[in-house]
């Protein structure tokens, strides 16, 4: 029987004017046959952080966008999912936050030490290419995810160095 870790996460859509989401790349050191897959910016809330305040905190060290915790409006999904990553299987409660941007260029310089070693890459991906690629991404139904929140956003423009 595996045993779950619980762990609760914030998750950003990071999307620039041209509709593109930037995804970050990487494996888990544990499991290097695993091999790779796409992920949103995000990571797990720290003691007593509300996951909106999480997601301004974790894009801040991921990608260098400094954002005000109202930017980041009500979360656009919700989900559950479990999974291992280095040696520990986590049940993680996510919610995700569509943010848009003019542009912004990644600086990755914030990251921890686990990050340094399991992240690979980032890019901007479009919609339809994301939805056409054969490389794995997380969650799953991201392509449908992203679809939904860009509909229903009503989200204001947050312009490059602006907020940074």
């Amino acid at each position: 029987m595996t045993v779950y870790t619980p762990r609760r996460a914030a998750r950003v859509l990071l999307v620039d004017a041209a509709g593109r989401l930037l995804l970050f790349s990487g494996s888990d050191p544990a499991r290097p046959e695993h091999g790779r897959w796409w992920f949103t910016p995000g990571g797990g809330l720290d003691a007593g952080e509300t996951y909106a305040e999480c997601a301004a905190r974790e894009l801040a060290e991921e990608t260098g966008l400094r954002l005000p915790v109202a930017a980041f409006g009500a979360p656009v999904h919700r989900d559950v999912t479990r999974f291992p990553f280095d040696g520990v299987w986590y049940r993680q409660e996510q919610e995700f936050f569509l943010v848009r941007v003019t542009s912004h260029e990644v600086d990755t310089g914030g990251f921890s030490a686990i990050e340094r070693a399991s992240v690979a890459e980032h890019r901007w991906w479009a919609p339809d290419e994301l939805a056409g690629t054969g490389e794995r991404y997380y969650p799953p139904e991201l392509p449908a995810v992203l679809a939904r929140a860009l509909a229903a956003s009503a989200v204001p423009v947050a312009g490059e160095g602006a907020a940074c």
